[in-house]
């Protein structure tokens, strides 16, 4: 079941990072995506898994977010996306 509210809210949250290039990885994982031939669509998704998780852990630990541990995760997608399918 997918929640298109919170989907829709997720992706604003891409599209904002994407704008204000902030976190820059975000935008060079983009393009890296886009050039394995990932669409743009399914590249946001895939950053935009990655942001509901790290949200989920900052919630759960009561923690600040961490760039440096988002942007490992992003540098591991696609395979990091398909992994967690699996």
């Amino acid at each position: 079941m997918v929640n298109y509210r919170l989907k829709a809210l997720i992706m604003d949250v891409v599209e904002n990072q994407l704008k204000m290039d902030d976190p820059k990885c975000t935008k060079a994982t983009l393009m890296r995506l886009k050039n394995l031939g990932y669409s743009e669509q399914k590249s946001k998704e895939m950053i935009g898994s990655v942001l509901i998780e790290e949200i989920y852990y900052i919630l759960k630990e009561k923690t600040h977010f961490n760039e440096k541990k988002y942007c490992e995760k992003l540098s591991l997608l696609p395979d990091y996306y398909f992994k967690k399918k699996d």
